[in-house]
């Protein structure tokens, strides 16, 4: 318990209770919290309180948007997991994947190809994480509006920061990020007849 000195409380020594220390600097990320309080996230299920039906309605470097179709677009995530990160969009408010046009189905797997081109040809990646969170339950962060997240991986990025001190380092701005993959796609990223294999062997470097 912690003593008085002169009527003051006093910190207790460490080393005189129990337990080891861990050896472990602590990381602090005050970022962080805005994502953690809920910025940007919609306080209802209505298309005007929506983060992803706003995004299209600005300018693109404003927006984060990197690439646009006629039925679905293209955008960083405001909190990435890798750089990089992006997330394909239908324009519509619409919740489920099996909500979806045909036509939509068709423009997000197009878009999701497109962007895996863009990005192997942008920073190297050694692999991807895809997919879709549907609903609050299965970790959707914005459950009223799909989205499909399209993760560039390399070997080695899962390292102990997130594990021991819950954080990532993303060492690019998303403002150079957007620029550079918009810049690639609009340089023939949706080239389906790139080979996927071409940076397998690549010892790119996550950031790159």
């Amino acid at each position: 318990m912690s003593g008085e000195v002169d009527g003051t409380p006093a910190a207790e020594d460490p080393a005189l209770v129990a337990g080891v220390p861990d050896g472990f600097e602590r990381l602090w990320t005050p970022h962080r919290w805005a994502y953690i309080a809920g910025q940007d996230k919609p306080a209802d299920d209505s298309a005007g309180a929506c983060p992803f039906c706003r995004a299209p309605t600005l300018a693109d470097d404003e927006g984060l948007v990197v690439a646009r179709g006629a039925h679905a677009y293209v955008v960083l995530n405001l909190y990435p997991y890798n750089p990089g990160h992006l997330l394909v969009c239908p324009y519509r408010h619409v919740a489920d994947y099996t909500d979806l046009t045909e036509a939509e189905v068709a423009e997000v797997a197009s878009l999701t190809r497109a962007a895996m081109h863009v990005l192997r040809r942008v920073s190297h990646p050694h692999g991807f994480n895809l997919g879709m969170n549907q609903g609050p339950v299965a970790g959707a962060g914005v459950a009223a509006h799909l989205h499909q997240h399209v993760v560039p991986r390399w070997g080695g990025d899962s390292n102990f920061l997130p594990i021991v001190a819950r954080t990532k380092a993303v060492p690019v701005l998303l403002d150079d990020t957007r620029r550079l993959l918009a810049d690639a796609w609009d340089h023939g990223g949706d080239d389906a007849g790139e080979d996927a294999g071409d940076d397998a062997g690549d010892d790119g470097a996550a950031g790159t």
